[in-house]
């Protein structure tokens, strides 16, 4: 094989209410990208059970998430819609990756700090292995392309790390077997057939990281206790218009350049909804608000948010009350997810040496 087939893997955790920065980070990126290549879009419940969850609101929430992947346009025709913990070629992967990841780069993994806080010693393992898991997820299809916000860049750097150290570990053994694909620049620290892709970052657009509507330094995040700090997929129109009007601003205009929207903060991040909401680029969007004052923009960001999100939260509220049809799109899914990992899984245990003729393999 002389190159990896471009695909698509990226995944939504299904923990509390989707929010504004879900859907302008990925689930809405996930639509164009299924027309462009192969794409595998999961449900990553084995990564919410790194915190204890609720077992019956996990289930509710899967749900709620595929819901949201189907009302956003995903096509399940087109793409592979499933929930992570149906393939078991996840955990394995991911426990052959504990193995390769070194402790170091972990820790030096920014969100395990961030989540774990103070309270480090008492995280779970889970959470401080996370990333390799992800890596899991991606490389159990030979993903090569992996829609990301910022904040997640830095994972990704480490499953391309373990995706390169497993290459260079196994390199006469993927040889041997007569399973690499060839690497068309080669160098000591990358050798010459690779079994594992090295996946590309897919960054784009305005709004790659929408940040809270009570402080632009942090994350729009379910777990902030505020709800005013979020616009929640399921909030009604007034709602939404409720939340912008209260949204944290500065006393000063929009500038007219968005190099005026350096170290405004909150000011950044509204303008970067509106520019991700209406296709467009912070720039146009100064170009049509910049000189006004916040109390004529911030109707206009509520009109448009209204606009584009209403439709999709009715159809989220259909697609809930009807669970057995959402789960029918699950289990497709997951076999159509499946017939790709498992050939992986079964070439990852051959390199590794695992012995396999029980299974008459």
């Amino acid at each position: 094989m002389t190159a990896f087939e471009p695909r698509v893997f990226s995944g939504v955790q299904p923990t509390g209410n989707l929010h504004l920065g879900n859907y302008l980070g990925a689930v809405s990126r996930f639509v164009p990208l299924q027309d462009q290549m192969p794409s595998v879009y999961c449900v990553v419940d084995l990564h919410a059970i790194t915190v204890w969850q609720d077992p019956a609101e996990l289930m509710r929430a899967t749900r709620e998430v595929t819901a949201a992947y189907l009302a956003a346009g995903v096509d399940p025709k087109k793409a592979i819609i499933f929930n992570q913990s149906q393939v078991k070629e996840h955990s394995e992967l991911a426990w052959m990756f504990n193995c390769i990841a070194r402790m170091g780069w972990l820790r030096r993994m920014t969100q395990f700090k961030e989540k774990a806080g103070k309270n480090a010693e008492n995280a779970s393992v889970g959470l401080f292995a996370y990333p390799n898991l992800m890596a899991a997820d991606i490389l159990a299809y030979r993903a090569t392309h992996v829609p990301v916000g910022d904040d997640q860049k830095q994972h990704l750097e480490l499953t391309r790390d373990i995706a390169q150290k497993f290459n260079n570990d196994y390199a006469e053994r993927i040889v041997e077997l007569g399973l690499g694909v060839t690497n068309p620049e080669p160098t000591p620290e990358s050798p010459a057939e690779l079994y594992f892709p090295l996946p590309e970052p897919l960054i784009a657009g305005p709004a790659t990281r929408i940040m809270s509507l009570r402080d632009g330094s942090k994350k729009m995040s379910k777990s902030d206790p505020s709800d005013l700090s979020r616009i929640n997929l399921n909030d009604d129109a007034e709602t939404i218009a409720k939340k912008i009007k209260k949204a944290k601003t500065d006393p000063d205009a929009l500038p007219s350049e968005v190099e005026g929207l350096k170290d405004r903060l909150e000011a950044d991040n509204l303008v970067g909804i509106y520019a991700a909401l209406a296709g467009t680029t912070k720039a146009d969007v100064l170009k049509e608000y910049g000189g006004q004052q916040f109390s004529a923009f911030k109707p206009a960001l509520s009109d448009l948010a209204v606009e584009k999100l209403a439709p999709m939260t009715g159809e989220i509220r259909r697609l809930v009350a009807d669970p057995t049809a959402i789960d029918a799109v699950l289990k497709d899914g997951a076999e159509r997810a499946a017939a790709i990992a498992e050939p992986v899984l079964h070439d990852v245990r051959r390199i590794f040496g695992f012995v396999e003729a029980r299974f008459g393999r």
